[in-house]
């Protein structure tokens, strides 16, 4: 199902959810900035700065204790330089966060899983073709070169003003997810998604 399909349908479903149990719903957007880290990566990795959007509901547990599962559409990847490449790696992921949300006055903290769903990777930039033709354009689909599924965890801390909430969110990848194999594969790179993430949102109900 395309995106464009598939997020509206989770998003009315979140705000069901809200509906039914009398919680609270919201829609975010925001800035990341990822990276791919890892081991046995032959290339330098730079931070790339993307965006995400999404929405939330916030299940209420105990005094200040919610469940805030969420759905958000997260545009990650990296820079790739060497001496021979020099190209981004951008990654289209469909993220479900499922958060513990703790918050006391206007100041909270969340933390728990993220599960993610590749929906396409492009690879863009320069490579190196051969001595004699030197550096040529690449611009090409990527999704045979990462793995669809990714786990990772992840925490951050904010401020609710009102209906308005600012936070920050840092998620990190457990799972490898470079799936292009050597014959050996024992120095296979290990690719990792790391993310720091800046979003504003606004929340609705009680």
């Amino acid at each position: 199902m395309k995106l464009t399909r598939l997020l509206p349908l989770l998003v009315i479903l979140l705000v069901a959810a809200s509906q039914q149990a009398q919680a609270q719903f919201g829609i975010k957007a925001g800035v990341n900035k990822a990276i791919l880290d890892g081991k046995n990566i032959d290339m330098d990795t730079n931070y790339k700065t993307t965006y995400h959007v999404g929405a939330f509901v916030r299940l209420p547990v105990l005094g200040p204790l919610s469940i805030q599962p969420e759905v958000l559409y997260s545009l990650q990847g990296s820079e790739f330089k060497s001496a021979v490449a020099n190209y981004d790696s951008k990654l289209h992921y469909l993220n479900i966060p499922v958060l513990a949300h703790v918050k006391i006055g206007p100041v909270y903290a969340e933390a728990g899983p993220q599960f993610g769903v590749l929906l396409g990777a492009r690879e863009n930039g320069t490579l190196r073709i051969s001595a004699a033709d030197g550096y040529g354009p690449v611009n090409r689909g990527a999704d045979n070169n990462y793995k669809k599924g990714d786990f990772a965890l992840a925490a951050g801390a904010g401020l609710e003003l009102g209906s308005l909430i600012v936070g920050v969110r840092y998620t990190a990848g457990l799972n490898n997810i470079n799936d292009v194999a050597d014959l050996n594969g024992a120095n296979d790179p290990r690719l990792k998604n790391r993310v720091l993430q800046a979003s504003v949102g606004l929340k609705f109900g009680k």
